[in-house]
């Protein structure tokens, strides 16, 4: 099989193959001469290391963790996201509606998901469903924009424009602790149900174990007003309905091992989530109900080796998934549709780091991917693509100063049964971060990035036959940012931390590929947008009172501004038009108080106007909205079973809301959470 064809990739080959094979010889003469003493010193050193402030990131983040994450009222992780600036959620609504991210408005395709170090995978539409994933299990959320501030990671993380990193709960056993268990009981509003349970083992000195099963149902029903204007600004609908087709039962089963050696650790993880809910859709022209409905079945195993000796580590991955999607439409008014979809992946990856010197790190890293999609539709093509990747990266830390550059080669190989396949992709992507520290205490620090990264356009978007378009130019993105970062802590003051950020940044998408709903929530329009300008500021802000002992105050927001803009031809009615769905501003704000074991948090949640098609005119504008959330919460013991008790209210003014136009959110809800650990 010819994958590469072409003798600009044989040079692109050549150089990554010299580089890598350096390197490489570097490594193995470091192995062969280290000794057991400085092995375990060098492992010691690299858990000081993942321990650092955040400041001190390379590359900007914002990270959810710990009970700030579950004090939020968040079902999902979809939800918690709207709490980070420069991310759009899309949400259809109801617990079983599809959330998908898109950063910094380059697409939900350019957003990598990673779930405790692999990152997730969807060829058939190149979007995760954040609402398939609850935070129950998850222990914290991070943002990067761009890549992660390692080096030692694999090839295909260094190709996302954003990255989103979920990592689950790790057992932590002291000495004398065999087991720890943890039941969660939540219902609310829309007949919602939402056991879920956890249990953590110790297997043996070096070996430990959880177990997380969880189990969702809903009605999905919620009221809502339906109010619709015409271009003449008359009432054309007025009246309140209630919400049909979103129900939702689904299960998640999630086993979790963690394994310590002498030179380092390894993980193994095995994960399935089945579901069946309706689709809910689009209410236009008094229709209320829809006759469409997905059965989820996505399973993988995955497992990660992690080992130091010497100046040498290595990260090895393993994946396989397989996807089952069974989409009906039974809607008297459209085509009758009954399709079966199945996706495979297999994924192996090796990234490798050589410590030069004290303060100069360089890695090179390999992947290879495979997935294919078949389903039962006449005449369907069967596509499958081989991707491979190569990854050179470098780090240099001297102190106050610290840079980060890097370079990934994609190259990419499709087959479709009876057609002609599209060319051979091959493309690299350079990448350079700095971050310095003006002042002596490192609490100010100025960081910049420069990268491009570049995406295919999924099998749907090419090989579908009435929504794909085989004519589509893959889409490639330059990202330039320059930030500020003040950020303080004290163990003993009136203000114990306090964190601002501001990014500016710059965003150019080429070919951009935007997927318009047609109809059926399902399925998709495609086509190029030829080029957008993004420009952005992004603001962010923590501070943390303690007034008194007992007492304890925290304050976060965070704002948004976005102008994106589409500039492919003066020609068109639509240049220059704010592309759809990205509000020029958004924010969210977030005050919590803890007081002995209560909680009291409000949060906050604001999205400006949007045009829904291309065209910035009247009859396309959707309005802006703000939703606010409060919750109470007290956490209290017996014994020593641990106990805590929470309290929502979402939409607490009980707002109408579109996130997307005719996808109405429900109004005033409400959750009672009650967990019990031992």
């Amino acid at each position: 099989m010819k994958l590469f064809r072409t003798a600009g990739l044989l040079r692109h080959l050549k150089y990554f193959f010299i580089i890598a094979t350096l390197l490489y010889v570097g490594f193995t003469v470091e192995v062969m001469g280290v000794q057991p003493a400085d092995t375990l010193s060098r492992q010691l050193d690299e858990i000081v290391v993942t321990a650092r402030k955040p400041n001190e990131d390379i590359i900007p983040a914002q990270t959810l963790s710990g009970d700030e994450l579950h004090r939020l009222n968040s079902n999902s992780v979809a939800d918690a996201l709207r709490y980070f600036s420069g991310v759009q959620v899309k949400d259809y609504g109801g617990v079983g509606g599809i959330k998908t991210v898109n950063i910094r408005s380059m697409g939900t395709n350019h957003t990598g998901v990673v779930y405790d170090g692999v990152e997730l995978g969807n060829a058939q539409n190149g979007q995760i469903d954040l609402g398939q994933f609850s935070l129950d299990n998850i222990e914290a959320i991070s943002l990067y924009n761009g890549q992660k501030s390692e080096i030692l990671q694999p090839a295909k993380d260094f190709g996302s424009a954003g990255t989103i990193y979920m990592r689950t709960r790790t057992p932590v056993l002291r000495e004398g602790e065999s087991y720890h268990a943890r039941a969660t009981m939540r219902a609310g509003s829309f007949d919602l149900l939402n056991p879920s349970a956890l249990i953590e083992l110790r297997l043996s000195r070096r070996v430990t174990a959880s177990l997380s099963a969880e189990w969702v149902n809903s009605s999905g029903k919620y009221k809502f007003r339906y109010r619709r204007v015409n271009p003449a600004g008359e009432l054309a609908y007025d009246t309140t309905a209630v919400r049909q087709n979103g129900d939702i039962n689904a299960t998640r089963l999630e086993l979790n091992t963690y394994g310590s050696l002498p030179n380092g650790s390894w993980t193994a993880k095995v994960y399935n989530y089945n579901s069946e809910r309706g689709v809910p859709g689009a209410i236009v022209n008094n229709v209320w109900r829809r006759g469409e409905r997905i059965w989820d079945t996505n399973s993988f195993m995955q497992g990660q080796y992690t080992g130091y000796f010497g100046r040498f580590s290595t990260l090895n991955t393993f994946k396989y998934a397989f996807y089952r999607t069974h989409y009906v439409n039974n809607d008297d008014k459209q085509v009758k549709i009954d399709n079966l979809y199945k996706q495979k992946e297999v994924y192996i990856s090796s990234a490798n780091e050589y410590k030069i010197t004290g303060r100069w790190r360089a890695s090179a890293g390999y992947d290879f991917l495979w997935n294919s999609l078949d389903a039962d539709v006449y005449g369907f093509v069967k596509p499958d693509r081989i991707s491979q990747f190569l990854s050179v990266a470098t780090a240099l830390d001297l102190d106050r100063f610290k840079m980060q550059a890097s370079a990934l080669g994609t190259f990419i190989h499709d087959r479709i049964k009876g057609q002609q396949a599209p060319a051979d992709r091959h493309v690299l992507s350079p990448a350079v971060y700095m971050n310095g520290y003006p002042l002596s205490n490192r609490d100010f620090s100025i960081r910049v990035f420069y990268k491009k990264s570049f995406r295919m356009p999924t099998f749907n978007d090419l090989y579908y036959a009435d929504m794909g378009n085989s004519q589509l130019s893959p889409e490639r993105v330059t990202q330039y940012n320059v930030g500020l970062l003040y950020d303080h802590t004290a163990s003993s003051s009136f203000i114990t931390a306090a964190r601002v950020s501001a990014d500016a940044y710059y965003n150019r998408v080429k070919d951009k590929i935007v997927a318009y709903p047609k109809g059926q929530q399902f399925r998709w329009t495609m086509l190029n947008l030829g080029l957008v300008d993004i420009r952005g500021v992004d603001l962010t802000g923590l501070i943390t009172l303690n007034p008194w002992n007992d007492l304890y105050l925290t304050l976060r927001g965070q704002y948004t501004f976005q102008r994106a803009i589409d500039i492919t031809n003066p020609a068109d009615n639509y240049y220059r038009d704010q592309i759809p769905y990205i509000p020029r501003h958004s924010g969210a704000a977030v005050a919590n108080a803890q007081w002995r074991g209560w909680s009291l948090n409000y949060s906050w949640i604001y999205v400006g106007e949007r045009y829904n098609q291309q065209e910035n005119i009247r009859y396309n504008y959707t309005q802006p909205w703000y939703t606010s959330d409060i919750s109470v919460s007290k956490d209290f013991t017996i014994r020593e079973v641990s106990l805590r008790g929470l309290l929502e209210i979402n939409n607490l003014l009980s707002q109408d809301y579109d996130v997307i136009l005719n996808y109405p959110m429900p109004k005033r809800n409400y959750r009672f959470t009650l967990t019990v650990e031992i």
